[in-house]
């Protein structure tokens, strides 16, 4: 099956993957990676990968860690991908074939939270980066990683946390209805309706919603109630500049695999007139440059015990 054929059959997994996290640009796509390649290294830091062991790269995705481990060891490392998304399984075992340690890998259809194909205490290493996340039952899954592993096994994983962001949103919409009518800065409901299509805006949604429905301290303690003995973890929380000023770019792109993009938004739930003031007001921030981004990442380090 060539590149074109595994596009086609896209799921929206693979779709945000591939093409929509960079809007299809090649310029953007290589700072959205060499931005990635930061908690790939941080994670794989913490997997302490030596010669001749199995990893499971829990929802591998394009492979960004799988294959980094592969370079790191070598020929001794196997790996096995897993991910809910055939086609994105597809996408990565073309890549390996590419690369040539298509022999190194077993590729596993299943979700996190249900291992299948993946034999008790069969690997040495479990990683894991952003899909915990969307993982609705995030304890079930933390004891298949368990299960998995040999005792003795460690596991590492990067997820970002993104409960603050529904805490904007919520508080965003109290401050606008809080307002007498007429007196809201009008981008500011705008910018409520864009917000909320990506994070909840209630503390009921955030509750029910995986994505937002925990901290980086349950987290921790998920991990913990597993089983896993010797848990680390570190908090990282950076204002980093946006790495894009192109605002076709900004128009293309979304934050998570389960958001529309800004584009599809402005063209389903706003007018001609909203979208042309929405513009006006915001595309000058993103072209000057002048925008942030905040990122909260939690890695959690920990061992199964041998006893």
């Amino acid at each position: 099956m060539n590149q074109n054929e595994i596009n086609s059959q896209s799921d929206e997994w693979s779709d945000w993957l591939l093409h929509r996290r960079h809007a299809d640009d090649p310029e953007y796509s290589k700072r959205v990676h060499d931005a990635v390649k930061r908690i790939r290294n941080h994670l794989l830091d913490g997997a302490n990968l030596r010669n001749d062991i199995v990893l499971a790269d829990i929802g591998a995705g394009d492979g960004l860690i799988a294959f980094e481990a592969i370079n790191r060891i070598g020929p001794s490392l196997h790996v096995i991908y897993t991910d809910i998304s055939a086609p994105l399984l597809r996408h990565a075992e073309t890549l390996a074939t590419e690369r040539g340690v298509r022999g190194q890998c077993t590729f596993v259809q299943c979700s996190a939270d249900k291992l299948n194909g993946i034999e008790d205490a069969s690997v040495d290493v479990v990683t894991s980066r952003a899909v915990l996340a969307y993982v609705a039952d995030k304890p079930t899954a933390l004891r298949e990683f368990l299960r998995v592993l040999k005792p003795g096994g460690r596991l590492s994983i990067a997820e970002p946390v993104f409960r603050d962001n529904a805490f904007e949103n919520i508080e965003l919409k109290k401050f606008i209805e809080s307002q007498p009518t007429g007196t809201v800065n009008p981008f500011l409901p705008l910018l409520h309706r864009w917000r909320a299509t990506q994070f909840p805006d209630t503390l009921e949604r955030l509750a029910q919603d995986p994505l937002t429905n925990y901290s980086e301290r349950e987290l921790f303690r998920y991990v913990v109630s597993a089983g896993f003995a010797e848990t680390r973890m570190e908090f990282h929380v950076e204002i980093l500049p946006c790495i894009n000023n192109s605002w076709e770019v900004f128009l293309g792109t979304s934050p998570h695999p389960l958001a529309p993009s800004l584009k599809t938004i402005l063209d389903e739930k706003f007018s001609a007139e909203e979208r042309q003031f929405f513009e006006q007001t915001l595309r000058p921030i993103v072209e000057q440059n002048q925008a942030t981004s905040t990122e909260r990442n939690a890695y959690i380090t920990a061992i199964k015990p041998r006893t």
